[in-house]
């Protein structure tokens, strides 16, 4: 049976928002009663997409305080605003640096029928001006069905991507692309994502390319025999991305240093990778846990994600090492080495999010997820795009430069993330946090007041 496979991999249901994600789902009565502890990190199950046989909270309207949070689910949740905070990012704003003239392409199986009602009641809700979303149907996408799982899960997805690109680079026009056919593990759905990507390449459209969805490298048809054609023959899409200037994103996963074996329905027990994030052609994201205050001010250094979910990372069984890292060879040795960079993914500091796309949950939720960290990243590589007034591509270079010259440059906008958390996971182990670069979080995370300028500046250097 075919697993739904988009990052996303908790939502906290409040407000009447459906969970998508059954290891993950924190719920409380229909009264609002508080649960006292946070729930138990869940052992990894299958992807799936609808929980069923959950009372969902129903306590609030709109979206809870910090405090409310800890004290309903055990957990802090953001807002917007408090990203931007955390993230340097008014300054920025304040400069006329918003994603302005700037396209965020986004790619998920189904997509959503009430995207733009959705993103338009989330920017009201935290006083941002919405923007218009540009619905792509590639292929015979299925009528919406809210009682199929499959696409309640990708409509959770596409509302997750869809908010969290716009919370970073509110003027960026965004394009949902919605596939006909649900990726799962193998090369099902991917032909169909990556032909829809190369034709908005061919066409000229789109700056970045955020992927919120993976499929363990081991799945692929070949791969056991060493033979990685399946995977070689998918490429093409990301060939003309670099062609084309387009810079190309990938979540790097949710199992930490392992995960979904052919059928979805565990882990692998030893260490492996997921495509597209393991792609040299692309900058795969990570996930951080963010500790803020109410005015989105740290109130400790990020951390690895690894609550209801670990942030991906690890050694290509596919790629070799890029030339990019070899910089960090000494940690990824021959291969390639995910993530890249990363943002904020844990369920325990995740997202609000709201959503209307299933008439008997409409609401506000919290998500967590490398299926965050990418769409937010997407919003940044925007903001670069606007500021250097052109692409900046293939930013793989310009990171790894940047990573190097942090320490004794504080311009680079690049902030470490080495408080000594790991990614381990589903009793697989895996990379802990250190100074430099790890796998991890990649080369850490980023103050955008600083990075976005920097980046745009290495981009023209690097081209």
């Amino acid at each position: 049976m075919p697993r739904v496979r988009p990052r996303q991999r908790a939502v906290v249901a409040a407000a009447g928002a459906t969970a998508l994600t059954a290891a993950a789902l924190i719920s409380a009565p229909l009264s609002g009663a508080a649960t006292a502890a946070p729930a138990a990190k869940a052992p990894v199950a299958r992807v799936v997409p609808a929980v069923e046989g959950h009372q969902l909270v129903r306590a609030a309207d709109g979206p809870l305080s910090i405090e409310q949070c800890q004290t309903k689910w055990g957990i802090n949740c953001y807002t917007p605003t408090q990203y931007r905070q955390a993230y340097n990012l008014n300054p920025l704003y304040r400069a006329g640096i918003t994603g302005k003239g700037r396209t965020i392409v986004i790619v998920d199986s189904f997509g959503s029928p009430t995207i733009q009602h959705d993103l338009d009641v989330y920017s009201a809700q935290f006083g941002i001006k919405s923007a218009p979303v540009q619905v792509v149907k590639w292929g015979n996408v299925p009528p919406w069905d809210a009682t199929n799982p499959d696409m309640t899960g990708w409509a959770g997805e596409s509302t997750l991507d869809v908010e969290m690109a716009h919370a970073v680079a509110p003027d960026a026009k965004i394009i949902l692309v919605e596939t006909a056919v649900a990726e799962t593990e193998g090369v099902v759905g991917l032909p169909e994502m990556m032909d829809a990507e190369k034709s908005l390449i061919d066409r000229g459209i789109g700056d970045v390319i955020s992927q919120s969805f993976g499929a363990t490298e081991n799945t692929f048809p070949g791969f056991e025999q060493g033979n990685f054609s399946s995977i070689e023959k998918l490429r093409y899409a990301f060939k003309d991305a670099a062609r084309h200037g387009v810079t190309v994103l990938g979540s790097s996963g949710d199992s930490g240093a392992t995960d979904y074996i052919a059928d979805g329905s565990a882990n692998y027990p030893y260490q492996v990778n997921s495509w597209p994030s393991s792609d040299p052609l692309v900058t795969s994201i990570g996930g951080t846990q963010l500790h803020l205050n109410d005015a989105g001010n740290r109130s400790a250094p990020d951390s690895v994600y690894n609550d209801y979910g670990a942030s991906g990372g690890g050694q290509s069984h596919v790629f070799g090492r890029p030339a990019y890292q070899n910089g960090v060879k000494g940690i990824v040795g021959n291969h390639r080495g995910t993530p890249d960079i990363s943002m904020a993914a844990a369920v325990d500091g995740g997202a609000w999010v709201y959503s209307s796309y299933d008439p008997t949950s409409v609401g506000w939720g919290v998500n967590g997820g490398t299926s965050e960290s990418s769409p937010l990243f997407a919003g940044i590589v925007a903001l670069a795009d606007q500021l250097a007034g052109h692409r900046v591509g293939d930013i793989h270079s310009a990171l790894y430069a940047l990573s190097q010259q942090a320490p004794h440059n504080p311009f680079t906008g690049v902030v470490d993330v080495a408080d000594g958390t790991n990614n381990t996971y589903d009793g697989v182990t895996g990379y802990t946090a250190v100074k430099g670069y790890d796998m991890a979080t990649g080369i850490g995370t980023l103050d955008a007041a600083r990075f976005v300028p920097a980046l745009a500046l290495q981009s023209w250097l690097h081209h």
